[in-house]
């Protein structure tokens, strides 16, 4: 078959329409206006959509929101695409049920190089998202680093719960990113396309959170020069974070109960009741029980606001993740100021996994870009680090019986896993905190692992 006839094949719409719909992925294109005008057999199967209800209609209101979620660059007035982008979404399909997709996003121009539209290519990986979290390889979900079971238990919550609007509340010790998980709910929800408005509810003096929360009418209060919208207005069709929720007041717990009973406000100094469509994620370092059982919070609230507990472990109790926590601070870094990323010394991977972390992650990223700083080589020694590691008064206690380890099998294994100490671990059936003091312990060993 000549070229020639191959391209006429190709060219004949009905041709070309059979071969898009033998892909195993989903195809779907619209153009500028966001209007569809191909959706292939794939794409059916995967959003549970007929092309019928599809093709022609504007691309928002076919599936009830932007299919590309935050990522759709079609919700501004001048959309300029990119000629290719790549993102995992996470897609309602027309039954109701959660996909999560991966998606690759092409931009289409005509011959005068004018953006003329977009077609997405997309395949539903939940299956296998499902299999590498009950296999334990995932180290990360919704930028959030982890590979301990702890984590891996976070992650399944985040992503059951994430479909549905009740109420979220995340507990856990100051530092261990309670934002950065109510974050995840909220990307991986439907609704992700819409704001994310966090608030501190400690960082406000009472003469201010209410009309934070609720807003106000101009000249409600001395400086009040204009009409504000409060969060909860800004957050309509999106998320509120309410993170210290415990610092709130008796007077302002009332509010806030009336409001998620009612779904309806009023500005302070306003007179017009407002209602808003917008999801309540609360967080707190400190217990709400003990806080209920004190009388420092509302049972009422409390029983609103807990519906969905999630409870963040503090990273001494997940040791696993450090090295990994450690690696993206340090890549982060990198990229940040144009350096080659640092290596960390076994010793100084030792000291950082012996030590207890009062302040969790936020101290160990805190803790590295220290190291970034000061470290004038191409490895961070132990010198390095920030005196408080070196001290051992801070020290977790090991506890337990360790595996004994010796210098020829721990060879063995670095050479077998071509140096890859996270294998080598699994492999000699220790932790990687064990592998990481031994080696510490046995500097021989060193151009072995490198």
């Amino acid at each position: 078959m000549s070229d020639v006839t191959l391209e006429n094949l190709i060219c004949r719409r009905d041709n070309l329409e059979k071969v898009l719909d033998n892909l195993k992925e989903g195809i779907i294109a619209h153009d500028m206006q966001r209007r569809i005008f191909f959706f292939n057999k794939e794409a059916e199967r995967i959003t549970g959509y007929s092309r019928q209800e599809i093709l022609g209609r504007d691309c928002h209101e076919a599936f009830g929101s932007p299919f590309c979620g935050e990522h759709c660059i079609f919700c501004e007035d001048s959309a300029s695409p990119a000629e290719k982008s790549e993102y995992i979404l996470n897609l309602t399909t027309k039954t109701g049920e959660h996909r999560r997709i991966e998606v690759t996003i092409t931009s289409m121009q005509s011959g005068n190089q004018q953006f003329e539209g977009v077609i997405s290519s997309f395949r539903d990986i939940t299956d296998l998202f499902s299999l590498q979290m009950k296999a334990g390889e995932l180290a990360s979900f919704a930028n959030i680093i982890g590979r301990d079971n702890k984590m891996l238990d976070i992650f399944k919550q985040i992503r059951d719960v994430s479909g549905y609007d009740y109420p979220v509340h995340i507990s856990g010790e100051t530092g261990t990113g309670k934002e950065l998980v109510a974050n995840a709910v909220h990307n991986e929800s439907p609704r992700a396309g819409a704001p994310f408005v966090p608030i501190n509810c400690g960082a406000l003096p009472e003469g201010l959170i209410e009309s934070e929360l609720f807003g106000h009418v101009k000249g409600a209060f001395s400086g009040a020069i204009r009409d504000k919208k409060g969060r909860f207005e800004l957050a309509d069709g999106g998320t509120i974070f309410l993170d210290e929720v415990t610092e709130l007041s008796n007077n302002m717990q009332a509010k806030l109960l009336r409001f998620l009973q009612e779904g309806r406000f009023e500005r302070v100094g306003g007179e017009q009741t407002g209602s808003v469509n917008a999801r309540v994620i609360s967080a707190t370092n400190k217990d709400l029980k003990t806080e209920v059982k004190q009388g420092r919070f509302r049972d009422d609230l409390y029983y609103r606001l807990n519906v969905i507990p999630i409870h963040l472990p503090p990273l001494r109790e997940r040791k696993i993740d450090i090295p990994l926590l450690v690696e993206r601070f340090l890549k982060d870094a990198g990229d940040r100021y144009s350096r080659r990323p640092l290596k960390v010394s076994n010793e100084a991977m030792s000291l950082m996994l012996d030590y207890r972390w009062p302040g969790n992650v936020r101290e160990l990223q805190n803790a590295i870009q220290f190291a970034f700083v000061k470290c004038s080589g191409k490895i961070i020694s132990a010198k390095d680090l920030p005196l408080e590691l070196r001290d051992k008064e801070n020290a977790c206690i090991r506890r337990g019986p360790s595996k004994k380890l010796d210098v020829e099998s721990v060879r063995a294994a670095l050479i077998k896993t071509g140096g890859n100490k996270a294998r080598a671990a699994r492999l000699l059936g220790v932790g990687r905190a064990t592998l990481y003091r031994f080696l510490s312990d046995h500097r021989d060993l060193q151009d072995t692992v490198n």
